[in-house]
C-alpha cells in the first residue's frame, strides 16, 4: 500500500509540473504574445541584419525615408500573395522616398533566394535567422507590417494580408513631405 501511495504522489507531482509548464508556454505564446513590443507613436528600434548580398543593413540606414517594414516567411500563404503587390508598389514609390524592407523570419538564404527569384522581387530582403528582430518587435502572426515615417516613428502596425490598393495607401501615408 505504501508503494502505491508513493507512486501516486510521484505521478501527481509530475503531472502538476507538466500542467504548469504547459500553462506558461500557452500564456507566453498565445496571450502575452498578442501585445506588440513596439507600438504606434514610438521610435522603431534599430536593428542590423544581413541582406541577400551578404551586406549588413540597419534600419537607421533608411532614416529620412518612409519605411514599409514587412515581416514574412515563404511558408506563409498570405505573405506570398502580397509579395507581387509589394513589388509593384516598391517600383512606384522607390523614387518618392518610400522603401520596402522585408524581414524574412528564420529561413535559409537558399529558400529565400529561390522565393525572391521566382517572384522577381527587387526590394531589400534581410534575414532574421535567429528571430531576434521578430522578438524585439513583438511579432505574432505573419505577415506583420510596420509603417515607419522619415523620422523613424512607427505610424501604423498592420497584421495580416494586404491588397495592392491598401499597400499603396499605406505607402502614401509614410511618404515624406
Amino acid at each position: 500500500m505504501n508503494k502505491k501511495k508513493r507512486r501516486f504522489i510521484m505521478r501527481l507531482s509530475i503531472l502538476s509540473i507538466l500542467a504548469v509548464v504547459l500553462g506558461y508556454v500557452f500564456y507566453t505564446n498565445f496571450i502575452s504574445g498578442e501585445q506588440m513590443a513596439v507600438t504606434e507613436g514610438e521610435t522603431a528600434p534599430n536593428f542590423q541584419l544581413t541582406n541577400m548580398e551578404g551586406e549588413q543593413v540597419q534600419l537607421e540606414d533608411y532614416r529620412g525615408k518612409g519605411v514599409f517594414l514587412n515581416f514574412w516567411g515563404t511558408y506563409c500563404p498570405p505573405c506570398e500573395k502580397e509579395m507581387p503587390y509589394m513589388e509593384s508598389q516598391h517600383q512606384a514609390f522607390e523614387n518618392r522616398g518610400v522603401e520596402v524592407l522585408a524581414v524574412n523570419v528564420a529561413e535559409t538564404e537558399l529558400v529565400v533566394s529561390r522565393f525572391s527569384d521566382r517572384h522577381q522581387l527587387s526590394f531589400p530582403i534581410v534575414l532574421d535567422k535567429n528571430r531576434n528582430v521578430v522578438d524585439s518587435y513583438g511579432i505574432g502572426p505573419l505577415p506583420s507590417t510596420f509603417l515607419i515615417d522619415e523620422n523613424g516613428v512607427v505610424q501604423d502596425i498592420i497584421t495580416g494580408s494586404m491588397t495592392e490598393e491598401t499597400i499603396r495607401e499605406y505607402m502614401e501615408q509614410i511618404e515624406p513631405a
